[in-house]
């Protein structure tokens, strides 16, 4: 009987343990905003847009970073139409990471162009030695 109850035991601190690391809160709090822009594709830099060029066409997620610099680039791909646009929704600094956002917006009314295009935004902001996670 004495064996049954430490076995008993032995299972329920366990479970006890995996489910207590399982409630170990992985989100993390927004410590505040981080200021941004948008480039344009004239002013990316040249090491920035050979790795585009080479990835484009495919999504990807990069980023690049200079000594005063983070730069982040997503591109969502070949798109059949031309037109598409990025927006940012968020981009914000927790105490271990740059958090990133975007949506990929459908071309607005009469800005469908036939040609096909490859949507991609690069956002510069402050450099940062966090890692930066795309939500």
């Amino acid at each position: 009987m004495r064996e049954r109850w430490i076995q008993v035991f032995t299972v329920l601190a366990g479970v006890w343990i995996l489910a207590g690391c399982s409630l170990v809160q992985t989100e993390s709090v927004k410590l505040k905003d981080l200021e941004y822009v948008a480039l344009s594709e004239s002013v990316v830099p040249q090491e920035i847009m050979e790795l585009i060029r080479e990835k484009q066409g495919e999504p990807f997620r990069f980023t690049f970073r200079d000594r005063e610099n983070l730069y982040i680039c997503i591109g969502y791909g070949a798109k059949d139409k031309g037109g598409y646009r990025i927006a940012v929704d968020e981009l914000y600094l927790t105490e271990t990471s740059v958090c990133v956002q975007t949506t990929l917006l459908g071309p607005k009314d009469g800005e469908m162009t036939e040609e096909g295009g490859n949507p991609v935004i690069v956002i510069r902001t402050e450099n940062t030695d966090k890692q930066v996670i795309y939500k």
